[in-house]
């Protein structure tokens, strides 16, 4: 058994080499559509950074009429902070907001003098809230505007709640990512289409060539394994070689890009991302690599090869 099993794994190598050209054309075939799976990979831990990285700065921005009370304002704000979505209130008083408005606007002169003219500070208090999730901010959002939000003393006090604004900005740029993911994993699709038919077609090659020692090991009563089993291999070997090709190529391409990312994407660095997450993109490229070696010449063999 291993001795046939050894006999069909070199004629299977001996066809691959024989077949130099043509072999070498489906491995390059191979290797631009596993690198664009790999590619697809990295834009989507690109993606998710960008949206996380916008995300985490986006808050519930509550603006107080000038009219609240301190108490009133620091009131809401405890109760803020027991809500279990909540992880951060930060208070901004109203002498603090105008501090923070002079200093945006320390180079406009026009604004700061129509500030100095007024008899009293134009600006409520502020608070900022982060939640836990980003899917939280609705449900604290919605809280703010119910009337439980208020004692039943207190008037209305709140001027202004931002988060929609906010809200209908990340979700577009959510549909964006998630439009180019899929755009991504359809090229990608399409590409092992591609990749399935010339290998599909080299093993045909192969086969026609072939054809001749076929027809003599049909004769001499070999198994159909042992004929049918060395094109599998070949195709085998297309896969491997193409995803080890692909793996090297990700490691200058990655490296070279590396510092680029990571100040664009505020700390994701593509070629750490690549040595961290290694072992998956392994498993990852060279799974991808066989199966589709292995598919492509299983179907060749079954469709062109008649044992």
């Amino acid at each position: 058994m291993w001795t046939s099993t050894k006999r069909v794994i070199k004629a299977g190598f001996m066809s691959f080499y024989r077949n130099g050209f043509v072999s070498l054309a489906s491995v390059l075939i191979m290797t631009i559509t596993l690198f664009v799976i790999g590619s697809v990979i990295f834009l989507s831990a690109t993606l998710t950074a960008s949206l996380e990285e916008i995300k985490s700065k986006v808050d519930v921005n509550v603006y107080f009429l000038t009219s609240a009370s301190e108490a009133e304002v620091l009131a809401l704000a405890s109760s803020l902070r027991v809500l279990p979505e909540v992880q951060e209130v930060e208070y901004i008083s109203r002498e603090q907001a105008l501090e923070n408005f002079k200093k945006r606007h320390e180079n406009d002169e026009l604004t700061l003098q129509a500030l100095s003219e007024l008899s009293e500070n134009p600006l409520g208090a502020v608070l900022n809230i982060r939640a836990k999730e980003p899917s939280e901010y609705e449900g604290i959002a919605n809280f703010l505007k119910r009337d439980s939000a208020l004692s039943s003393t207190q008037e209305n006090i709140i001027d202004e709640v931002n988060y929609y604004d906010n809200k209908a900005s990340i979700d577009k740029l959510s549909g964006i990512m998630n439009a180019a993911e899929r755009l991504g994993f359809g090229f990608a699709l399409l590409l092992v289409i591609i990749s399935i038919l010339i290998a599909f077609n080299t093993i045909r090659l192969a086969i026609y060539i072939s054809r001749d020692e076929i027809g003599v090991m049909r004769l001499v009563g070999a198994s159909n394994t042992y004929i049918r089993g060395p094109f599998v291999v070949s195709g085998v070997l297309y896969g491997t070689l193409a995803a080890l090709l692909t793996l090297a190529l990700f490691y200058p391409l990655t490296y070279y890009l590396g510092d680029a990312t990571e100040a664009f994407f505020s700390g994701l660095n593509l070629f750490a991302y690549y040595l961290s997450h290694f072992g998956d993109f392994f498993l990852i490229i060279i799974g991808s690599g066989i199966i589709l070696g292995a598919l492509s010449s299983f179907l060749a063999v079954r469709r062109y090869l008649n044992v």
